[in-house]
């Protein structure tokens, strides 16, 4: 890696000014985001506000975009590398934004505007990518099918977090939608007739649960009950749950999908009852950061003034893995002050709308810009 050019400093310099100018509008969009939570493939506000800023700074946009609603793709710039920016909005259902996805958003467009009036003399293209349904229904991978990431040479983006990580690693996720139908029948005058689906559910729990002493560490599996029954004196005759399944590599969900699918099928012959079981979305594969972009990163992170990253092992699972098995990525997640809680709790949901996530989210966006303008010198002559 060569070291920065006077011109690189300059362009640098003039990158943190224009992110500067725009960085009002940035917390607009963020708070807005936040305070109208949409999940997923329901976010149509969210995906307006950022095409609406990234066309009134000149974007080409296209939206909705690759088939999906609530996606959409705005470019700027002509140069042979490409760089994609990927932008999340959904929310979680009775959490709202638990996961910042507001900031996600923020920095991504964040970074497209700082970089805008560089892209051309940088020898860039910016495709900024609206993904949604990251939380559930995998965006990124429908995008992926449908050619958003094309062509694409380096795909980006940042995540809040309680800490920061420069090498970021997921669990590849599987996702199982589970019926169950029996018979109803008066919880006192006739059981006998009835054929519990709750009960079906209730077995196949113990079954998990008696599973999970043979499971490897790092294998994962749960999820909750989304109905069973209606009333306490009628036998349920149907029972629904949704299930999470996670290993370290994509490799090994289908090894474990089929064990705990069998659980699932002993409750149905334990009961009398009949299962369907469903995969709702595509499988997230594990997240695999690339070295160079990495090393590019963390020195831009630093020369913000991010803390030195924490290295750790997987600890979530994303449907940008799918992207990182077909693109160069990277996906760093930053500390925005909520040391106290993570993320999917009600008190993170709080502290994605604070001054202080705010200001992470700028930072992220400078370190991205920063990143896709150090790669774009390192590859064009």
């Amino acid at each position: 890696m060569t070291n920065p050019t006077t011109d690189d400093n300059t362009i640098k310099s003039g990158i943190r000014k224009r992110l500067d100018e725009v960085a009002t509008e940035l917390t607009t969009l963020s708070r807005r985001i936040h305070a109208h939570p949409e999940t997923a493939f329901e976010e149509h506000r969210a995906a307006a506000w950022c095409t609406d800023l990234l066309r009134t700074h000149g974007f080409a946009v296209t939206a909705p975009a690759y088939g999906l609603p609530t996606a959409f793709e705005a470019t700027v710039g002509s140069g042979p590398v490409t760089v994609a920016l990927a932008c999340e909005y959904d929310a979680l259902p009775g959490l709202g934004h638990a996961c910042g996805h507001n900031l996600i958003a923020a920095a991504g467009v964040g970074a497209a505007l700082a970089l805008a009036p560089f892209a051309d003399e940088l020898g860039l293209t910016v495709r900024v990518l609206g993904t949604p349904a990251e939380e559930s229904g995998g965006g990124k991978a429908l995008l992926l099918s449908a050619g958003a990431f094309d062509g694409v040479d380096a795909a980006m983006m940042i995540h809040p977090c309680p800490f920061d990580v420069a090498d970021f690693h997921s669990y590849a996720m599987g996702s199982l939608d589970i019926t169950y139908t029996g018979k109803s029948a008066h919880a006192a005058m006739n059981p006998e007739d009835g054929r519990n689906a709750a009960d079906a559910l209730t077995v196949a729990q113990v079954a998990l649960g008696l599973l999970r002493q043979q499971l490897p560490a790092e294998w994962k599996v749960h999820g909750i009950t989304t109905s069973a029954g209606t009333a306490l004196n009628a036998i349920p005759e149907s029972a629904h749950a949704a299930y999470a399944l996670r290993t370290p590599s994509a490799a090994e969900l289908d090894t474990l999908r089929a064990r705990v699918e069998n659980c699932f099928r002993a409750g149905a012959l334990a009961t009398g009852c009949e299962v369907t079981l469903a995969q709702p979305s595509p499988d997230y594969l594990d997240f695999r950061s690339d070295p160079e972009l990495v090393a590019l990163w963390t020195a831009n992170a630093r020369a913000v003034g991010r803390p030195e990253p924490e290295v750790r092992g997987p600890f979530a699972s994303t449907d940008m893995g799918n992207v990182s098995h077909a693109v160069p990525s990277i996906h760093p997640v930053l500390n925005i002050g909520a040391s106290s809680c993570g993320p999917h709790q009600p008190e993170f949901t709080a502290a994605a709308a604070t001054p202080a996530a705010e200001r992470t989210m700028l930072e992220g966006a400078l370190s991205l810009a920063w990143t896709a303008s150090d790669l774009a010198t390192h590859r064009t002559p």
